[in-house]
């Protein structure tokens, strides 16, 4: 069950949100009243509440907004149990002095803004010995271990406990905790309005990560990187599960780069099926894949790994997808000139003769390389010219120095770099200016899909490739890997496209 915290100044706010979470089916909610302006009526509150409701009050060491006595805290938590409060949620610091009245429940919580205690089960039995009906324990995520660690105390708990890891590092316990036994998790009614570090939107939680649905069955995916809140995978995966009808979800892994190699070590605890790989790790989890696919042996880099029997397998999709994207593009660019076969597939090769790769990551290696494995002569430029040569060795390509990129004309010009990504939508790697008819441009940002690099080169009459495509296209290559069976190409796209496009509308 999702419980929706709800975090207003005014009471009737409070209950109009209550209001609408009921008739949206949300069937339990959370009255953060230390939110509430001026006195708090709590007896109103509980009179027009319409789905149960957890009473809660808290300070500001406990992440609060209470800014008044204790003792009125206090008397606001007492006065939640007399009225008949569904809960009541008591800090493991007052539990004991506000005794059990009438049919309300308690939940005995403990916080930890710094950090997830190494000793979690001790903490555990002093609050349940507290005449606790529902342990609740938060604290923040240093570590992804963390989260397993949490997770499994739940899972081995007698009494009904809700573990949650806070934080980005600890997003996956909030989806994966029910599974565990959870009695409940909790999401916030605003997406961007948390009330907890790393807490996310009940619709998300609902509709995107299907959290009602997750048993311990279901497999688990997902992207690892550092940052990864920025990531739309999520969104395009669990569009594309939901859509073939597959028991599986897929998160957000944030994992700093010292991190990764115990974070994959042990991937079994989750257990995890499969993941997208981005910045920083695509060269790093190498060291940890028993076999790779001929790609990867060429790039060096891999964005997806599959959790086998045997072990873990790695592949390169960014590759593949760059060149069928811009196949697609001289398609339609060449329908009515020659340049397609009878079957109306284009025909092998790309007939481009330049390209210049914007970027020296793991994205702009793999490009370079698709492109120079069709035949095409291929130079690197990024704003560090060591990373450029490294790349320009490695796929058998030429390197320039980033204010050189301009020298030479090319017929393609791809940014493989993240300049022009939201929110900096006003920057591009390639001025105006020296955008030239003939050219392809392959940017390979996705959101937003219409970066200032696409808006100029469109203006000149250049062909777009966008990074919608490629990013598609890759995604679906990787379900294909993992899941045996072909992705909806237009749920994938159409999800993405749905994302990026509320991302960027006022709320």
């Amino acid at each position: 069950m999702i419980c929706v915290s709800i975090g207003r100044g005014r009471h009737r706010h409070v209950i109009a949100e209550h209001k609408y979470l009921a008739e949206h089916g949300i069937r339990l909610v959370e009255l953060r009243l230390d939110y509430i302006e001026g006195p708090v009526q709590v007896a109103r509150l509980l009179r027009e509440r319409h789905c149960p409701i957890i009473a809660t009050c808290r300070r500001a060491v406990d992440g609060g907004r209470w800014s008044q006595s204790e003792e009125a805290r206090q008397l606001v938590l007492r006065t939640a149990i007399v009225e008949g409060a569904d809960y009541i949620d008591l800090e493991d610091d007052i539990a004991q002095s506000i005794p059990r009245y009438g049919r309300t429940k308690r939940i005995i919580s403990h916080h930890d803004f710094h950090k997830t205690p190494a000793d979690l089960e001790a903490i555990h039995a002093r609050l349940a010995a507290m005449d606790a009906d529902i342990v609740k324990i938060a604290t923040m995520a240093n570590h992804p271990t963390d989260n397993l660690r949490m997770m499994e105390l739940v899972r081995s708990s007698r009494i009904p406990t809700v573990g949650l890891c806070m934080g980005d590092i600890g997003m996956p316990t909030r989806v994966l905790v029910g599974s565990c036994g959870a009695p409940f998790t909790f999401a916030t009614f605003h997406e961007d309005r948390v009330l907890a570090p790393g807490q996310i939107g009940w619709r998300q939680m609902r509709d995107l990560y299907r959290y009602d649905s997750i048993s311990t069955a279901t497999r688990i995916y997902g992207v690892v990187a550092d940052p990864v809140a920025h990531s739309l995978s999520p969104v395009v995966h669990n569009a594309a599960l939901e859509a073939a009808g597959i028991d599986a979800v897929y998160l957000p892994f944030r994992v700093p780069a010292e991190q990764l190699d115990e974070f994959l070590e042990r991937g079994a605890n989750w257990p995890l099926s499969g993941l997208s790989v981005t910045i920083p790790h695509k060269e790093a989890v190498l060291k940890h894949a028993v076999r790779q696919d001929d790609l990867v042996t060429s790039i060096g880099a891999a964005n997806t790994l599959a959790f086998e029997p045997s072990g873990v397998a790695a592949f390169n999709t960014d590759a593949t997808a760059a060149v069928e994207s811009l196949k697609h593009a001289l398609y339609y660019r060449d329908a009515d000139g020659g340049g397609v076969g009878e079957t109306g597939e284009p025909d092998e090769g790309l007939g481009l003769k330049t390209a210049i790769v914007l970027g020296a990551g793991g994205a702009a290696r793999a490009v370079a390389f698709g492109l120079k494995q069709q035949g095409v002569d291929v130079t690197v430029a990024s704003r560090t010219f060591e990373r450029s040569k490294r790349i320009a060795t490695e796929v058998g390509c030429k390197a320039v120095e980033w204010n050189a990129r301009y020298r030479v004309s090319h017929d393609c010009v791809v940014n493989a770099t993240p300049i022009g990504m939201h929110p900096h939508v006003d920057e591009t790697p390639y001025e105006k200016e020296h955008l030239r008819r003939y050219m392809i441009v392959f940017d390979t940002v996705y959101n937003p899909e219409n970066t200032l690099l696409v808006k100029e080169a469109r203006a000149v009459g250049c062909q777009i490739v966008t990074g919608v495509d490629m990013f598609v296209r890759q995604a679906a290559i990787q379900f294909r890997i993992w899941q045996g069976v072909d992705a909806s190409d237009h749920v994938m796209r159409d999800a993405l496209k749905r994302a990026t496009s509320s991302a960027r509308s006022p709320d």
